[in-house]
């Protein structure tokens, strides 16, 4: 048993998995109160084994919520712009979506990969949602890798792929350069070997054409759907996300109408996570 779990039990938290390897659901904890070192070590702990947590009845403030992210390093605003108080907390708005993803369209993502160093991970709250839908789904990147049928882990192993966000970012009035990451990154604190591209930036692999991108992407693709991968959240008012950004990738439901659905987010910077590292032959 981890010393995360076991700590857990010693503050009298309560860990409840959605899946056997990504997501839980921690009761006992109030996130309007100031983490002691105790806990926030232990949440580190196990933010690292199930990779995205979930909080419910947490009636939080925006304060709040940075207090809580800042406990897990230095945060990160996001240059399409935060809300009036502050810049580090972005709003996700149905409204905005088209705006920024490609085609109006969820796709599995992950959260800023078109940077150098994408962020460590996120802080989600809601504020605005419907009765029923809207659910945000986590997939585990550790497990499909694992997954993968041997020949197409062997094809993607030492393959790159470039995250297309020049248009938003261009709008938004910043000028970045296209940065490649590997299709297959190591996690620099469980070792994890992960899948990691994100659908929704117009991705193209690297030395490949476009035929031959759009074909082995779509394959990919097909892989990440499967929902034994998967942990599936449903938002209630007061409900709080926190998931590590290096670990997986997540989908938005959108099958709410109009619904004016809006979230708030607050990013953590990356910690430099490296390219795989490969044993010596």
């Amino acid at each position: 048993m981890s010393s995360a779990v076991l700590e857990a039990r010693d503050l009298s938290l309560t860990v409840e998995r959605l899946n056997p390897t990504i997501g839980a659901e921690i009761g006992g904890v109030d996130l309007t109160q100031p983490l002691t070192a105790q806990l926030r070590d232990t949440l580190r702990g196990l933010l690292l084994k199930h990779k995205v947590l979930f909080f419910r009845d947490q009636d939080i403030t925006r304060d709040q919520q940075v207090a809580f992210a800042l406990n897990f390093g230095e945060l990160y605003a996001h240059p399409t712009g935060g809300v009036e108080t502050h810049r580090v907390v972005q709003p996700i708005a149905a409204e905005n979506f088209k705006k920024y993803v490609a085609n109006g369209e969820s796709h599995w993502h992950t959260d800023t990969s078109w940077r150098i160093d994408p962020s460590f991970g996120a802080v989600l709250r809601a504020v605005t949602i419907p009765e029923v839908g809207g659910d945000t789904i986590w997939a585990d990147g550790a497990a499909i890798y694992r997954g993968l049928p041997e020949d197409l882990k062997a094809r993607i192993d030492d393959l790159y792929v470039i995250h297309d966000y020049q248009d938003a970012l261009r709008r938004s009035g910043v000028n970045y350069p296209l940065v490649a990451h590997p299709i297959v990154r190591t996690h620099p604190e469980t070792g994890e070997d992960i899948f990691w591209i994100n659908f929704g930036l117009k991705p193209r692999i690297v030395d490949l054409d476009k035929a031959e991108s759009d074909a082995l992407l779509a394959r990919l693709y097909e892989e990440v759907k499967r929902p034994e991968y998967h942990a599936r959240f449903r938002w209630r008012k007061n409900s709080v996300a926190f998931w590590d950004n290096r670990a997986g990738l997540h989908f938005a439901v959108r099958d709410y109408g109009d619904f004016p659905r809006v979230m708030e987010r607050v990013l953590i910077a990356s910690d430099d996570i490296p390219h795989r590292v490969r044993p010596s032959a």
